[in-house]
């Protein structure tokens, strides 16, 4: 299954493929949890233990591992202190999922489904932390479609929305766009999905938005070596290669 949803930056879609056909959300579900970290007042500079042991939604314990993880900083501060700045940067910029269930459990799940209905999505598309197995296993799904997708990026306030600049994964959008293109966005993967969205600024065109999520057997779970991810290139760069039609710009 393969989604898609591309916007002039501000405006109404003007392209939608399967736009809000539900995917699990993977690690981009970690963009929602980032905006109920700063929306909740407290203090980013307070330091917080760092563990790994989290309230499961059955009411149980869970953790992660460090296996499926693509951010081994936060893991070598176990048992340590680390600010709650520095973790939601590593949450969006690094995937960290050890991060992201810290920062969850500094705000609440709550707090992460204001953020959806915020942006206008009535489904509460972010639960449960990552790797709350025992959750899924009782049927409680984090997913998204590709217009919840556009639609959380919107309503995000400009200094949130900059800090996903510093998203170092550059495979899948950002690999379908020429060197150097500024773009704003998350990604997420694990075997049978990848999903990414971005809100992408050319230099000779306005902003876009654009949205791919897709669930199937082209997605390893790898990185960067992953046909799905290359097939989210593809699409990005044909987007690319129109992006004056699709702000109306000569």
């Amino acid at each position: 299954m393969l989604s898609m949803v591309v916007a002039p930056w501000g405006n109404e879609p003007v392209v939608l493929r399967n736009a809000d056909v539900l995917h699990d959300a993977a690690s981009t579900m970690k963009v929602a949890v980032l905006a109920a970290v700063h929306r909740s007042g407290i203090d980013l500079d307070m330091r917080i233990p760092v563990v790994n042991e989290f309230r499961s939604v059955t009411g149980g314990s869970y953790g992660n591992s460090p296996e499926w993880d693509s951010d081994p900083l936060p893991w070598r501060r176990i048992g340590g202190l680390a600010s709650v700045r520095w973790l939601a940067d590593r949450m969006v910029t690094h995937s960290s999922n050890l991060a992201t269930n810290l920062c969850l459990a500094q705000v609440g799940p709550a707090a992460v489904a204001q953020v959806w209905l915020r942006a206008g999505v009535t489904a509460d598309a972010s639960p449960r932390g990552i790797e709350d197995y025992a959750g899924r296993d009782v049927g409680v799904h984090n997913r998204v479609s590709a217009r919840d997708l556009v639609r959380l990026l919107e309503s995000l306030e400009p200094e949130v929305l900059a800090l996903l600049e510093h998203n170092v994964h550059r495979a899948d959008i950002a690999a379908g766009l020429p060197p150097g293109t500024r773009l704003a966005g998350k990604n997420g993967w694990f075997p049978g999905l990848r999903h990414s969205a971005a809100v992408i600024h050319p230099a000779d065109a306005a902003p876009y938005v654009l949205a791919v999520c897709y669930s199937g057997p082209l997605a390893n779970g790898c990185a960067v070596d992953d046909p799905a991810a290359r097939l989210l290139a593809r699409v990005s760069a044909g987007v690319w290669d129109r992006r004056h039609a699709l702000t109306g710009r000569a």
